[in-house]
């Protein structure tokens, strides 16, 4: 199973991943983006595109294995894991961490993030927040100046419906530890079907 992480920046989706994974067994392999292979100085969406599809066939290995992959790290959001070429081969189980715009707003000025970008980071919160429930919703903001290869029609256009499920944290109020052991249950619960998963072929009749 993939285990998609998602959320923006600020949400705590690295630590997140460091917490769970000192909590999960080794059948489940936590990674980002950086290593799956070398980030380029200025990266794009379509880059960021295809790098999931290299997350996406490295779960495939893994369950070959009767393993997993946990990927949490880089804003990754659910729309993009669906719609990669490979993404018809695995089950896909997507946890959101959300947040409220003042606790991330504190935490992006103690990484110092620069405050220009700050109205970005709270316009893609929201539209993940949107996303999760709605597929419909503002879909360009993915799909512009997507990787060619990508499979949009799986998901574009969709009413909301039962089949499009995810999991939502809000770690607003949490600690690191709390987030972390709230994302190592998840991962459980989805393993075992007791949290919404897009299983291979979804959207298919």
């Amino acid at each position: 199973m993939f285990l998609l992480v998602s959320g923006a920046s600020g949400s705590g989706k690295s630590t997140a991943r460091r917490h769970a994974a000192a909590l999960l067994p080794e059948s489940i392999e936590a990674v980002e983006l950086r290593d799956l292979g070398e980030v380029p100085a200025v990266p794009t969406v379509a880059w960021r595109q295809q790098q999931v599809e290299v997350a996406v066939r490295r779960a495939i290995e893994l369950v070959e294995q009767g393993r997993h992959l946990l990927f949490a790290g880089d804003p990754v959001p659910a729309g993009e894991v669906l719609a990669v070429p490979s993404a018809d081969q695995v089950d896909v189980a997507v946890c959101l961490l959300d947040v409220d715009q003042d606790t991330q707003s504190a935490r992006l000025d103690q990484r110092g993030d620069p405050p220009e970008h700050r109205h970005l980071h709270h316009g893609f919160a929201d539209w993940m927040r949107r996303h999760a429930s709605d597929p419909a919703h503002l879909p360009e903001a993915v799909t512009t100046d997507a990787w060619p290869q990508m499979r949009w029609h799986r998901w574009t256009g969709r009413d909301p419906g039962p089949e499009w499920a995810m999991t939502v944290i809000d770690t607003s109020p949490l600690t690191e530890a709390e987030v972390g052991a709230q994302v190592a249950a998840w991962c459980r619960d989805a393993i075992t079907g007791r949290a919404p998963v897009f299983r291979a072929g979804w959207w298919q009749p």
